[in-house]
């Protein structure tokens, strides 16, 4: 576990959030809309509290 028990979720986990397809989420972290944290494994995991304050952001502009 990471020293500031952030709890990181999984692309998947992300994309059911949001409604979206995975590779969505892939591709914003890609263009820098969501920070993405590598595994050792190399895969994707990200910070919940950044995924809710852009599920906020984003249901607040709708």
């Amino acid at each position: 576990m990471n020293s500031d028990h952030e709890v990181l979720l999984t692309p998947a986990e992300v994309a059911s959030l949001f409604r979206v397809d995975p590779k969505t989420v892939t591709r914003w972290a890609k263009s820098g809309k969501l920070t993405s944290i590598r595994t050792l494994g190399g895969h994707r995991r990200y910070k919940e509290s950044e995924v809710k304050a852009l599920l906020l952001k984003t249901t607040s502009n709708s």
